[in-house]
């Protein structure tokens, strides 16, 4: 199972990842200028999964030979559990946990990027053994 994790594939995932990733910890920033903090959370995963599954299709799971409206799908259900991991995490961070270690600055920042990177390896193995199998 570890070796899934030492492939090129996997590499790429974690590049488009980490691009997609970016989106979503951007746009997170710019939707709380509208929205409360959860909302954002959801808005901007939304929309880091967009941009990933556009590049995954693209850069990482090339030789899929699932149906597109299957992989959207798949991608989709995988991504619902990975959402409510990242939520989990953040609120946890920002409400709890790092108020309680006395974190003052950038609370919502820091346990969003630890919300985002938490559901990595389990999105790679959904990904890849569902959404473009």
């Amino acid at each position: 199972m570890l070796n899934q994790f030492r492939s090129k594939q996997f590499i790429m995932f974690l590049l488009v990842g980490g691009f997609a990733a970016s989106i979503n910890f951007g746009s997170r920033i710019i939707y709380s200028h509208w929205v409360n903090f959860s909302t954002s959370v959801v808005a901007a995963y939304i929309t880091g999964m967009v941009t990933a599954f556009i590049l995954s299709k693209i850069f990482v799971f090339t030789e899929s030979t699932r149906a597109v409206r299957h992989s959207i799908m798949y991608f989709v259900l995988v991504n619902l559990i990975a959402i409510l991991q990242t939520l989990a995490i953040s609120l946890f961070l920002a409400y709890y946990a790092l108020p309680a270690l006395g974190v003052a600055h950038f609370i919502k920042e820091i346990s969003h990027a630890i919300g985002v990177i938490v559901p990595v390896f389990t999105s790679y193995l959904g990904h890849k053994h569902w959404s473009f199998k």
